[in-house]
């Protein structure tokens, strides 16, 4: 194996485990109040929101000013509506699915949709992600230096670092949906289980791969978005009469944690 792309690996296996340690958070609720519910997928919502834009849409930005003629404004639009028509289609395709297996109740066609557009819309967040680790490694291999070497792995700290709110991003509000802690933690960790095998696909196609990763990364913030305001924000905010601001804060500061986390490690 090339060593570019064994230390992309390595460094994939370590921003999924980040991942894996967020999802861990919802191990320590066994049965929380329906108002610390909606805080935590608030919260969910509020990471998501600001990844979209610090994550995904920034760097997207940069990286499409950088390798393509096209002009960026362009490819971002176009990126975060196709990912946003795709788990739009998506929910169309799982609705119908339910029907035809004779779902006797509207909740369970919510809370399935609910479900599926969450872990699936945070998987396609990670792709990029994982590609944009392989793509650091991938450029050591005719400049394999020390230098260079810690430019590619505070790429991958820093993703990783993101990556331990999005873990909890997506067992919180599993757990929220009645599923057992250990479900929760296992569906959380899984949506990074993609990083690793993107990070292998970008170091070997490391010039392909940059030319389409902005592209990739608006499309995964499209359908981030879509997840967060057309299910996220709605469910956390069903109770509002009672404690009117408890979701609005969870969004406030999931959203400010995110923020912190992206342009402090840039």
């Amino acid at each position: 194996m090339d060593i570019s792309i064994f230390w992309a690996f390595v460094a994939s296996l370590g921003t999924w485990g980040l991942t894996a340690l967020g999802a861990a958070i919802v191990v320590f609720f066994k049965a929380p109040k329906q108002s610390l519910l909606n805080l935590m997928l608030g919260f969910s919502a509020g990471v998501m929101i600001a990844a979209s834009f610090w994550s995904l849409l920034q760097p997207a930005i940069e990286q499409a000013e950088q390798v393509l003629n096209i002009p960026s404004y362009i490819v971002v639009t176009l990126g975060f509506l196709f990912g946003a028509t795709f788990i739009w289609l998506s929910d169309k395709a799982v609705t119908h699915s339910i029907l035809k297996a004779n779902a006797s109740e509207d909740n369970i066609i919510s809370k399935s949709n609910r479900v599926i557009m969450l872990i699936m819309s945070i998987t396609l967040h990670n792709i990029p992600e994982g590609l944009a680790v392989g793509v650091a490694f991938g450029l050591l291999k005719d400049n394999f230096n020390y230098s260079s070497f810690m430019g590619a792995l505070s790429i991958a700290i820093g993703i990783g670092l993101q990556n331990f709110p999005e873990g909890a991003a997506v067992s919180l509000p599993l757990r929220r949906e009645g599923y057992s802690r250990k479900k929760s933690f296992f569906y959380g960790q899984l949506s990074a289980v993609v990083e690793p095998i993107s990070a292998i696909i970008g170091a070997a196609l490391v010039t392909t791969i940059k030319t389409i990763l902005p592209f990739a990364l608006s499309f995964a913030a499209g359908a981030m978005i879509i997840v967060s305001v057309h299910e996220l924000i709605p469910e956390c905010q069903k109770n509002k009469s009672e404690q009117p601001y408890t979701a609005t804060i969870g969004i406030i500061v999931g959203f400010s944690l995110m923020m912190l986390l992206d342009v402090m490690l840039g």
